[in-house]
């Protein structure tokens, strides 16, 4: 039987918790060392108390899933977490011109330099490490986490108790990957199921920001989640507070 590489079905809303979905994205490739690697994508969908639709890190936006997505709610929120995540952000924002968009730092300049959309309304690195988000003060909370290569806005959605992460835990398990030598560069790497984490090179690039990333794992271990999702590979949907120890015990400190 052929190995998928997505987390079928893909393209549709899965329930996680109440009030919060994962939608699981099409594969795209990613350069590295001069090869493209597969990567699953996701999306998170947040319905807060007013009714209004936060979407973290929009996967690509296809009539069935507008459709899913409109039946749930108004989009209000639209989030571009890291100067990666944010290539289909444009066609949502297109397709829900009412809607606010966020960007974490270094957003709007990539996306300005591959052409994509970069009008983002909000900047993220404006909100202090670990308070709020001004739209949900009592239901999101949000910090930023500074590196070297990129920083990620990471988020807890307070009543179901649930971490949103991009990057900065990867988790890919061998059976969703097809290729000998991905499967290979992810156990190199450290981001191999179950024991997932933020791969080697990308660790490097917050080595002038160890202080700051420890300060951000105490942040997020302190909000006790039960679940973490993340953006790439397998999520976590229990044990939240012992899979952060040990996917950071390489960061000193926490």
């Amino acid at each position: 039987m052929a190995i998928s590489e997505t987390y079928e079905p893909t393209g549709t809303l899965k329930p996680v918790a109440e009030g919060v979905w994962i939608v699981d994205g099409p594969l795209i490739r990613f350069g590295y060392l001069g090869l493209k690697f597969p990567f699953p994508t996701r999306m998170t969908v947040v319905r807060l108390k007013d009714g209004s639709l936060w979407l973290h890190s929009p996967t690509d936006l296809t009539p069935s899933l507008k459709k899913e997505i409109d039946e749930l709610g108004p989009v209000q929120h639209l989030i571009a977490p890291n100067r990666i995540h944010y290539w289909w952000l444009g066609d949502w924002a297109a397709a829900y011109p009412s809607a606010r968009t966020y960007a974490a730092p270094g957003v709007k300049k990539q996306a300005r330099k591959n052409g994509r959309f970069a009008a983002y309304q909000f900047d993220l690195a404006s909100t202090a490490t670990g308070t709020a988000m001004a739209m949900a003060p009592d239901e999101i909370d949000m910090l930023i986490v500074p590196g070297g290569y990129l920083s990620e806005a990471v988020f807890f959605h307070r009543a179901s108790r649930t971490l949103i992460l991009t990057d900065l835990m990867q988790n890919y398990e061998r059976s969703k990957i097809a290729s000998p030598l991905f499967r290979f560069m992810s156990r190199l790497s450290g981001a191999a199921d179950p024991d997932g984490k933020m791969p080697f090179d990308l660790r490097l690039t917050f080595f002038w920001h160890r202080r700051q990333m420890a300060e951000a794992v105490r942040w997020m271990i302190g909000w006790e989640p039960e679940r973490i999702i993340i953006a790439h590979g397998r999520w976590y949907e229990a044990d939240g507070v012992a899979e952060l120890r040990r996917a950071f015990r390489w960061v000193e400190g926490c």
